[in-house]
């Protein structure tokens, strides 16, 4: 079995940090301006969340909520007594530039009766987060990242990400082409490869990839090179060996793409996220 996850997370990390479990009873807001990611996960008691765009929700059962991209949102305890919950903050790496962050949702709502799997690691995660014990901490980070991991697989498996690359990576004809993309970066990729790879004709196969993935696939390998490059520069490797990496033929030939897909040179770049 191809682990399409796992491939995506040892290209691009993410980091989960627990700052409030415990029970809400005031009205919290989030700013988007402080640039992460949220997890919220509603253990008991309900709930209501106000996004600053799109419809309002009402937990009343425990829940999942994942806002993907830095969003305003306030949370409000919806009955007397508060809600349990814990709140995560989250930060992928390379921000919006991350695919994950471009695959997911805006907001991902699972309820825990859906989704029995990450129910018992959500056990270990409540047991911690609401008992002081030695390596708190620690453990909350490890296991908040683990739910976080649990979730996007659950999307994966099912179905409820109906656009984007993990779209992609669940239809069975596409996910040949984008395993082989992933793993593979540097190989001279033609349209008639990437199709020959899914086992389909390039017309039927380019129509059937924009369809899923939301963009040509040409486009869609230019961005995932660039996006493998810009992890390699935060790791701290040249820029000529990056271009090898990730199918460009020289240094001057990876800038030139980097600057026409990112508006920045590679240096200027790495020099901003600094």
């Amino acid at each position: 079995m191809n682990d399409h996850i796992d491939l995506l997370l040892q290209r691009f990390s993410i980091k989960s940090r627990v700052f409030f479990a415990g029970n809400l009873c005031n009205i919290t807001n989030f700013d988007a301006a402080h640039g992460v990611a949220h997890l919220h996960v509603l253990r008991a008691g309900r709930l209501d969340v106000i996004p600053s765009v799109g419809p309002s929700l009402q937990l009343e059962r425990p829940s999942l909520l994942l806002f993907p991209l830095p969003t305003s949102h306030r949370l409000i305890p919806a009955q007397p007594g508060g809600a349990d919950m814990t709140c995560s903050s989250v930060e992928f790496g390379l921000g919006l530039g991350n695919p994950l962050v471009q695959a997911l949702p805006g907001l991902m709502l699972v309820p825990l009766a859906d989704a029995p799997g990450l129910q018992a690691i959500l056990d270990v995660f409540f047991d911690e987060a609401f008992n002081t014990k030695q390596g708190q901490s620690a453990a909350l980070r490890r296991l908040a990242e683990l739910v976080l991991i649990l979730t996007i697989r659950h999307a994966l498996e099912r179905g409820l990400l109906k656009s984007g690359m993990m779209s992609g990576l669940a239809d069975p004809r596409l996910s040949k082409t984008l395993q082989a993309i992933h793993d593979r970066p540097a190989e001279a990729w033609t349209l008639h490869s990437m199709a020959d790879t899914a086992g389909m004709s390039r017309a039927r196969f380019a129509h059937h990839f924009q369809r899923v993935v939301g963009a040509p696939p040409g486009d869609y390998l230019n961005q995932w090179r660039i996006s493998v490059a810009q992890s390699l520069l935060l790791r701290g490797k040249s820029l000529g060996l990056i271009a090898d990496e990730v199918g460009y033929g020289s240094a001057t030939a990876l800038t030139r793409a980097f600057t026409g897909r990112v508006g920045l040179s590679p240096t200027s770049w790495l020099a901003s996220r600094e």
